[in-house]
């Protein structure tokens, strides 16, 4: 398809825009590892909240959400809406933890938690295995969306799509820093969101069905619309809404959603003034990303299935299209093929923007790793603020080489969406517990995280479970390396005294798991276990954001009855809040 000048002026404004603010940030990201990586320590939530929420739309979300509508319907989407409770449960118990210890890294916690040399060493590798592996897994995903929007939008083979958009964006990342990231994630989300919107207007309007209701009432999507599955399909239920919502939110580790936070949403965490900006940052992060999102997405997958209803279609409607990068997630990008001049524009700079958003943090979290955890851990203790900036800034350029190369070879969304889960099940209840229970060690970790690695491998590439249905893989992983590490845990020694001391008495975790430390907590006689508070705060969280979210689709239904209910389960929330809050002593 050809842009008009009106276009390429829009998206080259952008671009412009980006590259200038990570310029203006240049010299005050190179002044200090703390002020590259943590923008000083001193960022108040509103911004770190629209950062969280801009980096977590990517390019491949919404392709990911248009496979899953295409496939499993609306209710498909219940393998990522049920992480709301992982983040609800970090938004009120976990944020205040995270910028209490005062780390540099999340990974910095192995070496505040557990002591030894098994800490160290168990603290560099999870740098490379997350860092590295896992930040590389995740930034080819949305490379590879990147591609698929270029093949079928601009007419772009691979290279050219991918060679441009990292180029750029490694650029503004070996600039700027966590300050660039964030301070450009405020545009990026303002031009995302518009560009989400519009693309889901015109959507309707070309899939010629008579409107919103037309769309709904289509026979290739009234099979779709349903928010939970069918109760009378027993495998299909199973798979896409009870095993997410009561095992995969707790017992999985996955980017931006890990059981008691982590990774960059723990980086913008540390990042914060306070306690407090860290845990209103997280909460308003939660309630866009799950409440104020999905629906552009979902109403343009929709209409794919009215234009695009089968691969077939998508095949001859573009040819060009390399066969291993046919697949369901192309209805999104090829239902953007029918913008008019203008919002052509707009949409490809808020898909450029998802892009650059969402790289350049897992580019700036990834080499904080390689910088804090790895280089001036273990290679050069004693490395200068000048030098750690430029060992940051060349693994910055190096994991962007890694991740456009593995990028090529992958297909599909939704193939490393599933990946990136089964390598980290069974993993999340460590994450969960290791804050409250004085009986997790460092084995407890290994055991979990090379069992769960391994059993994914096999389960993945081998024969092993062909007896099981492929549903039951996620479950079986969840419960045998859980089993795996309560042994590894009971039949290991305990931490230290010494190193179990320190922690409570820096993080002052509280509660009957440390009921032995508590005299070392301070003076805590008149403070209650915050816990139990944040439990409650966490479950009218998700009555506000659940009932917000469905709220949205009930009118969209044009179910006003049904709407009265979900809007009265958004106050009840925000009354379960705003009790539980005073006790949370932020």
């Amino acid at each position: 398809m050809i842009l008009s000048f009106l276009d390429w002026a829009i998206i080259i404004g952008f671009f412009t825009i980006a590259l200038l603010i990570g310029v203006l940030s240049a010299r005050k990201a190179g002044q200090s590892a703390d002020e590259f990586f943590l923008s000083g320590k001193n960022m108040p939530w509103w911004l770190l909240g629209v950062s969280m929420v801009a980096t977590t739309f990517s390019t491949d979300t919404p392709n990911l959400v248009t496979d899953i509508v295409r496939q499993d319907g609306i209710s498909g989407n219940w393998v990522w809406w049920a992480f709301l409770l992982t983040g609800m449960l970090t938004v009120f118990v976990y944020a205040r933890l995270w910028r209490k210890s005062g780390l540099t890294t999340d990974l910095a916690f192995y070496e505040l938690r557990y002591g030894g040399e098994g800490a160290m060493i168990l603290r560099v590798f999870r740098a490379f295995y997350l860092g590295v592996a896992f930040n590389i897994l995740a930034m080819s995903g949305v490379a590879l969306a990147a591609i698929k929007i270029g093949e079928v939008m601009l007419g772009w083979n691979a290279w050219q799509t991918i060679g441009i958009t990292s180029l750029i964006t490694v650029i503004f990342s070996f600039l700027g820093g966590l300050r660039g990231v964030v301070l450009t994630d405020f545009l990026l989300f303002f031009v995302s969101m518009i560009g989400a919107v519009g693309a889901a207007i015109v959507a309707v309007d070309v899939a010629d069905v008579g409107g919103l209701s037309g769309l709904l009432a289509h026979e290739n999507v009234s099979d779709k619309l349903a928010f939970v599955p069918d109760f009378n399909d027993p495998a299909l239920f199973l798979s896409i809404f009870l095993i997410p919502i009561v095992v995969q939110w707790w017992s999985s580790w996955y980017p931006g959603a890990e059981p008691g936070g982590g990774g960059y949403i723990a980086q913008r965490m540390l990042a914060a003034k306070n306690e407090k900006n860290a845990v209103a940052a997280t909460l308003f992060f939660n309630v866009a990303h799950y409440a104020l999102r999905p629906w552009p997405w979902i109403i343009v997958a929709l209409a794919s299935l009215v234009m695009f209803p089968d691969l077939d279609s998508l095949a001859t409607a573009f040819p060009g299209v390399s066969e291993d990068k046919l697949g369901h997630d192309l209805g999104y990008p090829a239902m953007l093929t029918f913008l008019p001049s203008g919002l052509m524009g707009i949409v490809i700079a808020s898909l450029a923007a998802a892009y650059m958003s969402t790289v350049s943090t897992h580019l700036n979290w990834g080499s904080s790793y390689f910088v804090y955890d790895v280089y001036k851990r273990l290679i050069n203790p004693q490395a200068t603020q000048k030098e750690q900036v430029m060992v940051g800034r060349i693994s910055t350029v190096v994991m962007m080489i890694l991740a456009v190369l593995f990028a090529l070879v992958l297909t599909n969304a939704k193939q490393l969406f599933d990946i990136i889960l089964m390598f980290g099940a069974g993993t999340g209840l460590i994450f969960i517990l290791r804050w409250f229970w004085w009986r997790i060690n460092i084995w407890s970790e290994i055991s979990a995280m090379v069992f769960s690695g391994v059993f994914a491998i096999l389960a993945k590439f081998t024969p092993m479970l062909s007896f099981m249905n492929e549903d039951y893989h996620f479950p079986f992983s969840v419960l045998c390396t859980t089993i795996v590490w309560i042994i590894a845990t009971f039949t290991t020694p305990p931490e230290k005294e010494e190193v179990l001391i320190n922690f409570v008495k820096k993080i002052k975790p509280g509660g009957p798991g440390w009921s032995a430390y508590k005299q070392y907590a301070g003076d805590q006689k008149s403070k209650a276990w915050q816990v139990p508070y944040g439990i409650l705060a966490m479950i009218g969280g998700c009555m506000l954001v659940y009932g917000m979210l469905f709220f949205v689709g009930s009118v969209l239904y044009q179910q006003f009855q049904m709407s009265i209910v979900y809007i009265i389960s958004v106050f009840i929330g925000i009354f379960v809040i705003v009790k539980a809050w005073p006790k949370l002593q932020l």
